[in-house]
């Protein structure tokens, strides 16, 4: 079963309104694009240089990172225990503690990219999957990525098949001892705060807990 996770009608409507007053506010683009060029690719980035018109009229260049769609999950057992991820992140020369995540391959769906990804870091599957929001802009300055964050329940276990480029430790901690992390420093990774907190007004919504 998958589906978004809703937040309560009050809660939505008031959401809502403010979110459409906000957009209204800031909706022009004071850029111009001349050209674009793709200045480096790999398997998983693509490095655009646009010749742009800037705000202030003068010409300029523009760099985009163009990456494939970025999903995560909070794998959550019933007694309340999230499935965390540690792994050496190569560009921060840091350890790294983080939900599961992963990017699409091809034309993959995010759905299947955070099953997939499920499974080969963690050996999981989940009987419900539901989207936990928005779309997420992890890097807007520099980057068109895009994120997808979800929460996994009812979850069985089998054996795990990471890449060639992942060598992970798998722990299942308390809920409340991951969001501990996050107040302490020791999260930094932005989709999984992000995606932790989501599930925290989740789990708070379905229990009835304002």
């Amino acid at each position: 079963m998958d589906g978004s996770c809703k937040m309560s009608p009050e809660d939505s409507s008031a959401a809502e309104i403010f979110t459409a007053e906000i957009c209204a506010a800031g909706a022009r683009n004071p850029w111009k694009t001349l050209s674009s060029r793709t200045a480096y690719e790999n398997p998983w980035i693509t490095v655009r240089e646009d010749q742009v018109i800037r705000p202030d009229g003068k010409p300029g260049i523009y760099g985009v990172v163009e990456t494939r769609i970025a999903t995560g999950i909070v794998a959550l057992t019933p007694d309340r225990e999230v499935y965390l991820v540690g792994q050496y992140r190569y560009a921060m020369k840091q350890y790294s503690w983080e939900i599961i995540e992963g990017g699409g391959e091809g034309n993959e769906l995010p759905i299947d990219t955070i099953r997939r990804e499920l499974r080969e870091e963690a050996g999981l599957s989940a009987q419900m999957i539901c989207q936990l929001g928005s779309e997420l802009h992890l890097s807007n300055c520099h980057s068109s990525e895009i994120a997808l964050v979800y929460i996994g329940l009812g979850l069985t276990s089998g054996d795990s098949a990471p890449e060639g480029t992942e060598e992970l430790e798998i722990r299942k901690i308390p809920f409340q001892r991951a969001l501990d992390m996050i107040r302490l420093g020791a999260i930094k990774d932005v989709m999984s705060i992000i995606g932790l907190q989501r599930a925290e007004q989740f789990l708070r919504q379905r229990d009835g807990v304002r």
